[in-house]
């Protein structure tokens, strides 16, 4: 993996607006950054646990923000009510906020309802942007305000703190899906999905393809240079699918390079 181009990745990727949301939206363009910011990054950790790092770095890299507390646990005796992603601190206009981060990845079911927030739901189906969106409201923002979290906050004014969110999301629309969803959604479109035997059936002599470890989700697939032919990853695509796994994939077609999910449902 590439780390400048990993950390560019996520720098770049779309945040989900507050139209969308209902939640003011924390961008990391916000960030006044020093060019060419390059830093090592972990190994061995999930791809969420990897974007806290890198947007962690990114906040105390900057000149224009600093990092009161990240990952706060906040206990009520032996019991873990939830965590704060992030408490920050504008260095400009001293705005303390707290920020709620995610790196998420969904795609457009149409069968499941007539709203377009609800049909959003990750690439096995466990997950959705309506049930992320309500965990927010419902309970990691209002953990701020818990009597179990003063404790930890006791200089801080609650009534002057802002709530953010920084939602960076990839979404992926079917197959030759025509119908418009709204620029606040089109603008976070990366690709489509597709399934299994769909994928298989499709006259693709020509292309080449990779399919990214999880850890590379979200980066460019022009920055890649494996490259391989069908038949040397339809054996992996065939068992991600029967393990209700639905891959990543990228593919190269001469100079142009498309990124799809192959799903098993």
């Amino acid at each position: 993996m590439n780390t400048k181009s990993r950390i560019t990745s996520i720098i770049q990727t779309n945040n989900l607006e507050t139209k969308v949301t209902g939640i003011p939206t924390f961008r990391l363009t916000e960030l006044d950054l020093p060019n060419d910011l390059e830093f090592p990054l972990p190994t061995n950790v999930r791809l969420g646990h990897l974007t806290e790092k890198v947007v962690s770095h990114l906040i105390r890299s900057s000149s224009n923000f600093d990092i009161l507390c990240e990952n706060l646990q906040i206990q009520d005796g032996k019991t873990t009510l939830g965590e704060i992603d992030f408490i920050i601190e504008n260095t400009i206009t001293n705005q303390v906020m707290h920020m709620e981060l995610a790196y998420k990845f969904y795609l457009y079911d149409p069968s499941i309802s007539s709203e377009v927030l609800n049909n959003w739901i990750g690439p096995n189906r466990n997950d959705s942007l309506f049930k992320k969106l309500e965990k927010l409201k419902r309970k990691q923002f209002p953990l701020l305000y818990h009597r179990c979290t003063k404790p930890y906050f006791n200089p801080l004014n609650y009534d002057t703190v802002s709530q953010v969110l920084c939602l960076l999301t990839s979404l992926y629309i079917p197959y030759q899906f025509k119908a418009r969803l709204g620029v606040e959604y089109e603008r976070a479109i990366k690709g489509y999905y597709i399934n299994y035997e769909t994928f298989i059936n499709l006259k693709s002599s020509t292309n080449t393809f990779y399919l990214p470890p999880r850890k590379n989700w979200g980066m460019e697939a022009s920055e890649n240079k494996t490259w391989l032919n069908l038949g040397s990853i339809r054996e992996e695509i065939f068992t991600s699918i029967k393990e209700q796994q639905s891959p990543l994939c990228w593919m190269k077609q001469d100079s142009s390079y498309t990124e799809f999910f192959i799903t098993w449902w």
